[in-house]
């Protein structure tokens, strides 16, 4: 993904983070879905598989525009 001069990329996102990069993060709360939810620089990231409280590294899988996935990596 490129981004241009606005912080955008060429998806319309702006966001502080991109897929296949890796944070330590700690788990604030949780989600209805059950998964836990992190933030990095206010930007929210549902982490499959973590609970609150969890200190946990994480792979971001997908951005959306508010958003992201991650995974936990082991």
């Amino acid at each position: 993904m490129f981004k241009n001069n606005y912080g955008r990329d060429n998806k319309g996102n702006s966001s502080p983070i991109n897929e296949g990069e890796e944070y330590d993060v700690k788990i604030e709360d949780m989600g209805r879905d059950g998964d836990g939810i992190a933030k990095i620089e206010g930007f929210i990231v549902f982490v499959n598989g973590a609970k609150k409280g969890d200190e946990v590294k994480i792979k971001i899988n997908s951005v959306r525009r508010n958003f992201a996935f991650a995974d936990v990596v082991e």
